[in-house]
Parts: structure tokens; sequence; C-alpha cells
């Protein structure tokens, strides 16, 4: 049985984001800051875990998790 990791990828749709910081709160491994402009960054990509707590709580959708397969 092959055993393959998933690693997790936040994306954020800058025109989107009205920078709340409410995704930056709820995220439990700190991938997101708010960034110079004041809107979100992925800062700590590695981190996710994939819980698509950020993805949840933004009020504007402006955020998307996905699974990317490592081979």
């Amino acid at each position: 049985m092959e055993v393959r990791e998933v690693r997790y990828q936040v994306k954020v749709n800058k025109a989107w984001c009205k920078a709340c910081g409410i995704c930056v709160e709820f995220c439990p491994k700190g991938v997101l800051a708010l960034g110079q402009d004041g809107k979100v960054d992925v800062v700590n990509q590695s981190e996710c875990t994939g819980c698509g707590l950020c993805e949840l709580r933004c009020p504007d959708f402006a955020l998307e998790v996905g699974g990317v397969e490592n081979e």
C-alpha cells in the first residue's frame, strides 16, 4: 500500500478581502496574517492542516482551502 502525503493550500482573493481579520483569528496554526496592505497574506503555508475554519468564517468568501497531493 502506497502512502501519499497531502498538504493543504490556502488561496486568497485579495479583490474580495475587506481586511476584517476574522480568518486570521480563527486559524489555529497561524497560517494567515494581515499584510502591509491590511489584507490577508498566507505567511505559514506549510502549517495548514486543511481544517477550513478560515474559509468557513470569511464573510466575503475570499479564501479557498484545498488539498495538494505530493508524489
